[in-house]
Parts: structure tokens; C-alpha cells; sequence
């Protein structure tokens, strides 16, 4: 028995210390944001003193470094591309899960093989292809590439949660009159809300913090109409005159991290019950 509360006790106290090494870089890096640049470099852990408070590191960082722009951007192409994403993704592991054909099975591996095929190997060919559709510098590009590359994602999860959802449903709605969209979307549909939450929020934070793609397909926008956050910070050095300006860096990526944490805390408890659910072997 007490070798249980011993164990027990130093579990805990591996997941508080795991914790704070998790959230000190964030609370660090927040309030690192509102110091002048001397303050960090003079004492880099201690707390911002009265004569180095600097809350105008947030308006240079909104302003002179087009963070404004750049937000709006994330917003549009994020927003689109997560719910693309989310709709087609659900709409094709319905139809791979719920119809048993051999071309079905095919079709479904094949999806999954793009999981496995790294970006850098995808976009010399993807650049081309995106100049000679006129889509290279423009936030729609971006919501195609970023459609195409959540799909494989999507519907791994979601075709295993609609094989936990029990057979009896669709045929009592088949029963009752509904089409097969009828049945897909009233009924099969909203029991499979937190896979589809689940997805949402890795695709959300994964196509928010997403570097490679917007640089290579947006690096000719030089006036900034479809770059988006990631390259914003990068840009920082930049609006900065290639010097060091922190605190604005900090300011920037605090911008950057509070919509991530604010998705992730509203819809965090969808997770686990849609990974889960996701991972049963159909």
C-alpha cells in the first residue's frame, strides 16, 4: 500500500514537473513581450521593472510590421481551408466507410499514402503547377494546398468513428424516409461531432503555424496580400532594419500563440474521445 502512494506520488510530481517546463517558455516568452530589448539582455528571466515596460512593443509589432495584415490573412486562409477540410474529409470517410466495395478500400489506402509522402518532396512539382493556374501570391492557393494536404488527416480519423457508430442508425433512418445525404447529414453526422471537432483542431493549429508552404508559395507577394502570420514574424527582422528588436519578437509571437490557445482550451476536451474514437480498427 505505501509503495502505491509512493508511486503515485512521484507520478504526480513527473507530470507537474513535465507541466512547468511546458508552460514556463510561455509565460516566459509573454511577459518577455512587454520589455525592452536591454531589459531581456540585462536579466532574461526577471520579471519587466517599471522603467522597462514596454506595451508598445504590441502596437509596433501590429503596425509597422503589417501584423494587421498578415492576422486577417491566417483568419481567411485557416477558417477556409479547416472547414473544407472538415466537410469533404467527412463526406469521403462516410462513403469509404460505409460502402464495401474493393475500389472503396483502394481509394482509401491511397488516401492514406499521402500521410506519408514529405512536403519538401511535394512542392517543387506543386509550385509549377500553382503558376501555370495562376495561383502562386494568393490566399486561395493556399486554401487549395492546404485542403489537399488535410485530407488524408480527415479521413483517417473520421472513417474510423463512423465505423463505431452502429449500422441500426442509417437503416432506421433509411426506414423512416431519409435519403442517403438525408441520413448522412441529420443523423450520422452529428454523432460524429467530435471526431470532427478533433479534426478541426489539429488542422486548425497545424495550417495556423505553417511556414513551408505559405514561403515558397506566397515569396513573391512583396507587398503582403496573401502572406500569412508565420511569415509575418519572419518579416519582423525586417521592419527591425536587420537588428535585434525582442521585444517586439516576443509581442509577435504572443499574437501569433493566443488564437492556438484559445481554440485548444475551448475544444481541447473533444480530443482525446475523437482520437480515440478515430484509432478503432474497422
Amino acid at each position: 500500500m505505501r509503495g502505491t502512494k509512493h508511486l503515485r506520488f512521484l507520478t504526480y510530481a513527473a507530470m507537474a514537473a513535465y507541466a512547468a517546463w511546458v508552460v514556463f517558455p510561455m509565460i516566459w516568452m509573454a511577459y518577455s513581450s512587454v520589455k525592452s530589448d536591454d531589459a531581456i539582455f540585462r536579466n532574461s528571466l526577471a520579471l519587466p521593472g517599471p522603467g522597462d515596460f514596454r506595451i508598445s512593443n504590441y502596437s509596433r509589432a501590429w503596425r509597422e510590421a503589417h501584423f494587421d495584415r498578415y492576422f486577417l490573412n491566417s483568419v481567411v486562409v485557416t477558417t477556409a481551408a479547416v472547414f473544407f477540410v472538415v466537410t469533404l474529409g467527412s463526406m469521403a470517410a462516410y462513403a469509404l466507410s460505409r460502402f464495401y466495395h474493393p475500389a472503396g478500400r483502394f481509394l482509401f489506402w491511397l488516401f492514406l499514402a499521402g500521410l506519408m509522402i514529405p512536403s519538401q518532396m511535394t512542392v517543387v512539382p506543386l509550385f509549377f503547377e500553382m503558376k501555370a493556374l495562376g495561383l502562386l501570391n494568393s490566399r486561395l492557393g493556399l486554401i487549395l494546398v492546404y485542403t489537399a494536404n488535410g485530407l488524408p488527416f480527415s479521413i483517417f480519423i473520421l472513417a474510423g468513428f463512423f465505423r463505431t457508430l452502429p449500422r441500426a442508425l442509417y437503416e432506421a433512418a433509411v426506414i423512416d424516409g431519409c435519403s442517403e445525404w438525408g441520413a448522412f447529414w441529420r443523423v450520422l453526422l452529428p454523432l460524429a461531432r467530435p471526431g470532427l471537432v478533433t479534426v478541426a483542431i489539429f488542422q486548425f493549429i497545424g495550417i495556423w503555424r505553417e511556414y513551408f508552404y505559405a514561403y515558397m508559395l506566397t515569396g513573391g507577394d512583396v507587398e503582403g496580400r496573401s502572406r500569412t502570420l508565420p511569415i509575418g514574424l519572419a518579416n519582423l527582422s525586417i521592419t527591425a532594419q536587420f537588428r535585434t528588436d525582442t521585444g517586439m519578437l516576443f509581442a509577435g509571437l504572443v499574437l501569433a500563440t493566443i488564437p492556438i490557445l484559445a481554440v485548444y482550451i475551448v475544444l481541447q476536451r473533444h480530443i482525446i474521445k475523437g482520437v480515440a474514437a478515430g484509432a478503432v480498427k474497422g
